[in-house]
């Protein structure tokens, strides 16, 4: 088969398109045949060597597609169905090797694409507005890179829950997606003090929550515009790595909560793994939740795929296709 490969830790190029053995499943493991794969800023964090991973590796922590073989003890699966999974490395190339306990079942009324696209960022989004900070009706939350992957999904489940939502986006084309998928004010970062502007918005009071995921660029104005016990969820770093903070810091600017969460950690358990994608697929076949899939590169086109991403360009999910 096909996959991407990385030897050695670096830019784009050292994502090599390859030839690489057929993989066998063990007990408990099944073979899915990649329909496709979803991009996510982990793949370049592990890419870069931020993230450590054992050398060498196929990148790639989402995908859906067909079962094609099952190992010794697989009762839930069986080769034909279709399934979608996240948080299992190998997902650039043409089959992977799943733990069963990891897949999730695709419904009727939700495509392999649609499904890839959303595992990783969709649970994000669910476990960031419905566990992290429970919003609820009358909160105000800041989502940064609301035009993003996570972020419309994001906006989209903070609407639903009743919340208010500034969101920021870094290009005047940007500001449409974040308003299309219900954002209630939209502020252009790069061009407006988005501290000022969330002061003047909400009359000085801040926001109950915000939701970082691009770090480095935003983080310490974000804790200035949080109220008294405000939560900071920073769950991403796309323009780099936030700086060590003082906790005293936390206590100056209003005893404020600071957590750095994983979607591991919020799907320690099958049930908790098949409720979140659960709900996900049911709002999708249902018209209730709104994924939009930017692009789709082709296996090969994985370094393309990653200066698009890294070019801070993408207006949705980006998808790579075997």
């Amino acid at each position: 088969m096909k996959a991407i490969r990385v030897h050695t830790y670096g830019d784009v190029d050292v994502l090599l398109y390859e030839d690489a053995p057929m993989p066998e499943p063990g007990p408990g493991e099944a073979r899915v045949k990649i329909g496709a794969a979803g991009l996510n800023f982990i793949d370049i964090y592990q890419r870069r060597g931020w993230y450590k991973v054992s050398l060498p590796f196929t990148p790639g922590q989402e995908a859906a597609g067909v079962i094609d073989a099952i190992g010794e003890g697989v009762t839930e699966f069986k080769p034909g169905d279709l399934v979608a999974y996240a948080m299992v490395l190998g997902a650039y190339a043409e089959y992977a090797i799943v733990p069963a306990s990891r897949l999730v079942p695709i419904p009727p009324g939700v495509s392999i694409e649609q499904a890839a696209a959303v595992m990783l960022q969709g649970m994000t989004a669910h476990y960031l507005a419905l566990t992290t900070y429970p919003l609820k009706s009358g909160d105000v939350a800041l989502v940064h890179a609301g035009s993003g992957g996570v972020g419309q999904l994001l906006i989209q489940i903070a609407k639903r829950l009743g919340a208010r939502v500034i969101a920021t986006v870094g290009a005047a084309d940007k500001v449409a997606l974040a308003q299309a998928a219900g954002a209630d004010d939209v502020i252009l970062y790069r061009e407006q003090d988005f501290e000022a502007e969330v002061k003047r918005l909400t009359d000085g009071a801040g926001v109950h929550v915000v939701y970082d995921s691009v770090g480095k660029d935003t983080f310490l104005k974000g804790l200035n515009v949080l109220r008294p016990r405000g939560y900071m969820v920073l769950y991403g770093q796309s323009s780099g790595m936030v700086d060590p903070v003082d906790p005293q810091v936390l206590s100056q600017k209003g005893s404020l909560f600071l957590t750095r969460p994983t979607l591991g950690h919020y799907t320690l358990t099958r049930a908790e793994l098949l409720g979140r994608a659960g709900d996900l697929f049911r709002w999708m076949a249902t018209g209730q939740l709104h994924v939009r899939v930017d692009r789709a590169f082709g296996l090969s086109e994985a370094a393309d795929a990653h200066r698009y991403m890294e070019a801070r360009q993408t207006r949705g999910k980006v998808l790579l296709i075997p």
